[in-house]
């Protein structure tokens, strides 16, 4: 399925109390590489930014007065997102805002598969900073660049995360252009089996084995095909 990262800027935090998006971007991830391909677009949200919010993520009414309407660009990102599962920090937030958007304009709410990476990291680290510096931080995420809030910004950093937190099973399996050393063969062509030392794992290794398999069972929602295997073993 294709996978889409979201994320957006918004005059305040609430949409209820007619608060618009300033700024949108999703970007394309393919075969769980981040993609060239991306959508981002500053908006004029014809009202006044809250000061909390500019604070966040320096955007200015002036600054957006000659930006395209939420209107004008719809279109185009209806398009880019199509029937895409959408990745998103914090998901109720910017779909709340999307949709709002969407009814101003008659238009339907989306109805696109959603995976909210603030849900998952909370489930994976329960008691702890959750936010996206926090997230990059964990995962070892170079976000020195990030000194304000931005949609685009946020959805390159957001992509890494989410593949770091779901990573697991493709790494435990590693690449699929990785070399296999074949077993040297005698000159009659059978394979000689050769003398290998077993070094049974500790009970510490044992320990980690145990809770990195319940990380990737939860990460990838019960579909861990090791812990499932060794249950019934």
């Amino acid at each position: 399925m294709k996978q889409i990262v979201l994320d957006t800027e918004t005059t305040g935090l609430d949409h209820k109390q007619g608060h618009r998006i300033i700024e949108v971007a999703a970007i394309e991830l393919n075969g769980r590489k981040v993609s060239e391909r991306n959508f981002h677009r500053y908006l004029n949200p014809e009202r006044e930014i809250d000061e909390g919010a500019a604070a966040v993520h320096g955007l200015t009414l002036d600054r957006l007065q000659n930006e395209p309407k939420f209107a004008e660009i719809v279109p185009a990102l209806l398009e880019f997102i199509g029937d895409a599962e959408l990745i998103i920090h914090n998901a109720p937030f910017d779909i709340g805002f999307l949709n709002a958007e969407l009814a101003r304009l008659s238009l339907p709410p989306l109805e696109n598969k959603v995976i909210d990476t603030l849900k998952v990291a909370k489930e994976l680290h329960p008691g702890k900073k959750n936010n996206l510096n926090a997230l990059c931080d964990r995962y070892f995420i170079d976000n020195s660049h990030r000194t304000l809030h931005g949609a685009l910004l946020d959805t390159e950093l957001l992509a890494e995360v989410y593949l770091g937190m779901t990573r697991g099973q493709e790494s435990l399996l590693g690449s699929e252009e990785a070399e296999v050393e074949a077993a040297p063969l005698s000159t009659s062509g059978e394979v000689i089996r050769m003398n290998v030392r077993v070094l049974p794992a500790s009970e510490e290794e044992l320990a980690l084995h145990v809770a990195q398999i319940a990380d990737i069972d939860k990460a990838s929602k019960g579909a861990c095909v090791w812990k499932h295997l060794e249950e019934h073993a």
